[in-house]
């Protein structure tokens, strides 16, 4: 059984938690530690949450597999890419599941829920950076209709971006 929840403020070390750990999976290896180090500790701590779960252009949400924390979401409606001539598409910033709830459908929920909040907002489709190796999120996102439009380059520090796919699907 899950469950999904806007999340608040008060779930800021939450956020800190799973959010450095799927990081660290999905990542940990695209880049020199010490770069990847740096990345999680200045993205991925609770001051930084408190402050992007404040601001009301985010929308986070975490799901629940059996009451248990297994990932979490961060949409931004109205988001323009410059790869996209549309109007009003939503970015999905992040889709997060931890690795041991992988292949229980929970990131198909969170994706399909955050689809849902994007066509209840009138918004003409959804977009995503994602990693050029992270092959089984390409996957997942192909496999919902999503094309590739773009690229993009992902800082990882000073030194180090990594290429990453602009995904979309227009509803």
């Amino acid at each position: 059984m899950y469950s999904i929840q806007k999340a608040t403020i008060k779930d800021a070390k939450l956020l800190s938690k799973v959010g450095k750990e799927a990081f660290l999976v999905a990542h940990g290896h695209s880049a020199p530690k010490e770069d990847i180090d740096n990345y999680v500790n200045q993205n991925f701590n609770e001051e930084n949450f408190i402050i992007e779960v404040s601001d009301v252009k985010n929308e986070y949400y975490l799901i629940f597999s059996d009451a248990k924390i297994a990932g979490y979401s961060k949409v931004v409606l109205n988001s323009k890419n410059e790869n996209i001539s549309s109007e009003n598409i939503t970015l999905l910033s992040r889709l997060y599941l931890l690795e041991e709830f992988y292949g229980l459908n929970l990131g198909k929920e969170l994706f399909n829920f955050n689809l849902d909040l994007s066509k209840e907002n009138n918004q003409k489709g959804i977009w995503l950076a994602v990693w050029i190796e992270n092959q089984r999120a390409i996957t997942f996102y192909e496999k919902r209709g999503f094309v590739k439009v773009g690229k993009f380059d992902f800082k990882i520090s000073e030194t180090h971006y990594n290429p990453n796919h602009i995904m979309y699907l227009e509803f």
